[in-house]
């Protein structure tokens, strides 16, 4: 489960908040437009989540992997974002 504090912590310059609950998140990078959903799983900790992303609204979401806390799984998505950049030259 998320918890407020982790929630909060959740950088809204860098993200779009669309649903913000204790167990699921959606949000979209304002730097890629890409659109994320975290699931707490609560298995193997409280804290654990899957991470699944798309780039366009009407596509389907994919899995992009887990994180062991939320923190973990918004560093996942920004060195995502970085790649998208660099490599891809993504705008």
């Amino acid at each position: 489960m998320f918890t407020t504090e982790e929630l909060q912590e959740i950088d809204d310059k860098y993200f779009r908040m669309i649903v913000l609950d204790p167990n699921d998140l959606t949000i979209q990078s304002k730097c890629t437009g890409h659109y994320w959903y975290l699931h707490s799983t609560g298995y193997p900790n409280d804290r654990s989540c899957i991470i699944f992303h798309k780039h366009r609204y009407q596509h389907p979401y994919h899995q992009h992997g887990r994180a062991r806390t939320l923190r973990q799984a918004i560093k996942s998505i920004k060195d995502h974002d970085v790649y998208q950049i660099t490599v891809r030259g993504h705008k």
